[in-house]
């Protein structure tokens, strides 16, 4: 009885809802989250067939808990939905496991099933505004980052979100601000790149009637603006020695001083931060703080560039077209296969973006529904042209050269151009590894 009673409170502590059944497919168990997403009280379940309460679209014909009794396998994260009681259609994300006594003879099944609602609702947003497709992806490089964002997102924990321009770090920030408890308080970006280190403070930190000449009022700053809420600081590798003091300051005591203040205020708003740039090469050159560098980057959450992740290229530039064939009235239905063709043997170096220009642009200029390879910009063909046109490496000293090469960008790559890592991978020292790629001309 007393094992009983552990497993039914952490059964309860669970946020997804989870279910048992018997052999007879009997609900024998069925937990607080569960009759929250579902509208069915546990007295009600009890006992019941499981398909006659958990009425989703998988029950009849493709049930995972089924198929996992039939196998002996788990199911992990099959989408669908079920309908509550009051009828609504709610999205789910369901995993399903066996349940054995201590001689391993079968009981029965469980099945824990996410409220996705919340993802459908962002999902939505996404799309009108132009998506971005962060929740979904073919491709192994953002694996990691859908895994964990929901856990990110319930955390109060800082997150450094790293990527090359245009793969999307402020959609992702406000995907994380969306699915986290503070969705309800204000979402505040800034761009630390953009402003000069003066200007920048009295943006962050507000400032006090009489602070300087023309500050005839107080302003409040972004972390005002932000209280409760969440405060995204993108291109913070751009930021001042002085400022990264003051900033640290904020994250370690969780104060700031408006300009012209004789008192600090407290301040409670979440951090998220993005860059484009190599924080801890920037450590090495004493350009930006470690300690603050430690503050900001509790989780790390890596975007891949567009050319990392070609697989989902088809899938948002769709999304793009539907987009933009909606904002401008346009009936266009889909890419011609010869556009496809382009974009996987283009590099894409300005990521996502540049793909959603590029589509804008075909819309645009679009006459039918089919938008077609000269609808493309120039000089994206003209990249792809002068690609063929390179000759191949004639000599074995010329292949040689463009191997070694290509297998110190890759390693490169890897290691988010940490220059050190690199040089250990690769077993040669960082001086050396400097020296071929002045020779290799290999830029950062």
């Amino acid at each position: 009885m007393e094992k009983e009673g552990f497993t039914s409170n952490i059964l309860e502590s669970i946020s997804d809802g989870v279910f048992t059944v018997n052999n007879d497919w009997e609900i024998t168990s069925f937990n607080r989250a569960a009759e929250l997403i579902t509208g069915v009280q546990k007295k009600d379940a009890l006992g019941q067939k499981c398909f006659e309460v958990f009425k989703s679209n998988m029950c009849e014909k493709d049930c995972p808990l089924r198929k996992t009794m039939k196998s002996g396998k788990p199911l992990i994260d099959k989408n669908g939905y079920c309908l509550s009681k009051a009828g609504s259609r709610i999205p789910i994300s369901v995993s399903t496991a066996l349940l054995k006594d201590e001689n391993g003879v079968l009981l029965g099944g469980a099945e824990t099933f996410r409220d996705l609602s919340e993802l459908e609702k962002l999902r939505n947003e996404l799309l009108s505004r132009g998506p971005h497709p962060v929740f979904e992806s073919k491709s192994p490089s953002m694996q990691n980052i859908i895994s964990i964002l929901p856990s990110v997102a319930e955390s109060s924990s800082s997150v450094l979100i790293q990527g090359e321009t245009g793969t999307g770090k402020e959609v992702l920030a406000r995907t994380i601000h969306v699915l986290s408890p503070r969705k309800n308080k204000p979402f505040i970006a800034i761009n630390c790149g953009a402003l000069p280190e003066s200007l920048l403070e009295s943006e962050l930190f507000g400032y006090k009637k009489g602070a300087f000449t023309g500050a005839d009022k107080d302003k409040p700053g972004r972390f005002a603006l932000a209280e409760g809420g969440t405060l995204f600081l993108d291109e913070i590798g751009d930021i001042s020695p002085a400022l990264q003091v003051k900033l640290l300051r904020v994250l370690q005591e969780h104060e700031y001083e408006p300009l012209g203040a004789i008192k600090p205020a407290k301040t409670d708003v979440r951090i998220l931060s993005a860059t484009n740039r190599n924080l801890e090469e920037l450590i090495e050159q004493n350009k930006f703080r470690q300690d603050l560098y430690y503050r900001i980057n509790v989780i790390n959450m890596i975007l891949p560039g567009l050319k990392d992740r070609k697989e989902d290229i088809a899938d948002i530039a769709q999304s793009f077209l539907e987009t933009f064939s909606t904002r401008l009235n346009k009936k266009t239905a889909g890419f011609d296969n010869g556009v496809f063709k382009v974009f996987y043997e283009y590099s894409w170096p300005g990521n996502i973006r540049e793909l959603e220009n590029a589509v804008e642009r075909m819309v645009v200029l679009a006459k039918g529904s089919i938008l077609t390879k000269d609808l493309l910009p120039p000089a994206l063909l003209q990249s792809i042209q002068e690609k063929k046109a390179v000759p191949e490496a004639a000599t074995v000293a010329e292949a040689r050269y463009e191997a070694e090469k290509d297998c110190i960008i890759n390693t490169l790559n890897a290691n988010n151009w940490n220059k050190t890592k690199t040089a250990a991978d690769l077993k040669i020292d960082k001086a050396t590894l400097w020296r071929k790629m002045k020779k290799l001309k290999i830029e950062n």
